[in-house]
């Protein structure tokens, strides 16, 4: 039993059907709430702690499936490519947009942290919540934050993101595509993204522009912190 799950095969079978069940019940269910990520992640947990296989096990196949992250996420520039004249007229308001969100996104977690007495080692872990996992790796160890707790706090910010989204769109009367994809992509990373490809390719594509947007803005507002 041991060499088969040291196989990394196994790891990344677990990780496919992990996904797929939770495909199946979001789709059966048709409640947000039961994002498949958030069941994946809940299930591969409870096979781990069950089996009692180890993180660095679990890894061997986890990290074939990280390389090929950056792969899949350049296929957000389709969309991208698609309404590439829309971009273009919209160039001020995916700055304005995306600097403003970045923004109300590090000030507010900052003041919640403080108001709820959390140290600033915590609390500069949870300051680039919202901006995709590398860029928000590097931020957390520039400001002398857990990057393990950063990672963790991007990842439930995306999750939640994706499962509050096209709630949060209808209660807003957001009608506007353009805003919509700036919104989630500064406020959601890529995760929310993923999401947007399935709500329209407008808002793909302007959460796509956002999210490397509020990234780079996220690095410069570093800089004063």
């Amino acid at each position: 039993m041991t060499e088969v799950f040291d196989n990394p095969i196994t790891m990344i079978a677990l990780c496919i059907l992990a996904y797929q069940m939770g495909l199946f019940i979001h789709r059966k269910s048709k409640i947000q709430v039961f994002n498949p990520l958030f069941i994946a992640i809940a299930l591969i947990i409870v096979v781990l702690q069950t089996f009692h296989i180890s993180l660095e096990t679990f890894d061997k196949g986890g990290s074939i499936i990280n390389m090929l992250l950056c792969p899949a996420t350049i296929m957000l520039a389709v969309p991208m490519y698609n309404q590439r004249e829309t971009i273009k007229k919209n160039i001020v308001p995916i700055a304005v947009g995306t600097i403003v969100g970045s923004v109300v996104s590090m000030s507010s977690i900052y003041g919640l942290c403080k108001l709820a007495g959390i140290s600033d080692q915590i609390a500069m872990s949870m300051l680039p919540k919202s901006t995709t996992t590398p860029i928000a790796i590097e931020i957390s160890n520039t400001l002398g934050g857990i990057p393990a707790l950063t990672v963790a706090a991007v990842i439930m910010t995306g999750i939640l993101g994706s499962i509050l989204i096209p709630s949060l769109i209808k209660i807003l009367r957001i009608n506007n595509s353009v805003a919509a994809g700036i919104a989630i992509g500064t406020a959601t990373h890529a995760l929310g993204s993923a999401k947007a490809v399935e709500i329209g390719e407008t808002e793909a594509a302007l959460s796509g522009i956002a999210v490397g947007v509020a990234g780079m803005v996220s690095v410069v507002l570093v800089m004063f912190i």
